[in-house]
């Protein structure tokens, strides 16, 4: 199965992305969104880093993850390379004993390192994930989503 595809948008960057289940989806998507950014070969891995988030939906997870592994490359010039991602439902204090919340948790561990503008190929500018266009949908393979970046 094919993880991703870049996807020609005027004057923005997308991408489609493949899994067999929610969390090969995240986990390409991840891989993705690193290789908009530059080649992940050259990125020595020297760095953990673990992140928990929480979202109403999975449409919503996917957008605040990829922005998250934006702001950790804008902020430390941290790129990842392997993604360990677990997907859970959230416990939601507001919702009854025995009862179901829609949010749902990511979990996960990255590893990677600083990208050096000296050394790594510098690739797009991403700006952050967005909103328009975005789908996240089951298939007969799996799932599938598209997202768009504002570049």
């Amino acid at each position: 199965m094919k993880k991703y595809e870049q996807l020609d948008i005027s004057g923005d960057a997308a991408l489609r992305v493949w899994g067999r289940t929610p969390e090969e989806l995240f986990r390409n998507a991840s891989e993705g969104l690193s290789e908009l950014i530059t080649d992940t070969a050259g990125i020595k891995e020297t760095e953990e880093r673990e992140i928990v988030l929480t979202a109403e939906s999975m449409e919503g997870l996917l957008v605040q993850w990829l922005n998250e592994l934006i702001f950790l490359f804008d902020t430390y010039g941290f790129t990842g390379k392997h993604f360990s991602i677990s997907l859970q439902q959230a416990p939601d204090d507001s919702v009854p004993a025995g009862g179901r919340s829609g949010r749902v948790r990511l979990t996960a561990r990255i590893s990677g390192g600083c990208f050096r503008p000296d050394v790594n190929e510098c690739r797009l500018l991403v700006k952050a994930a967005t909103y328009h266009g975005l789908s996240f949908r089951h298939v007969d393979s799996g799932w599938e989503a598209v997202v768009v970046f504002d570049i």
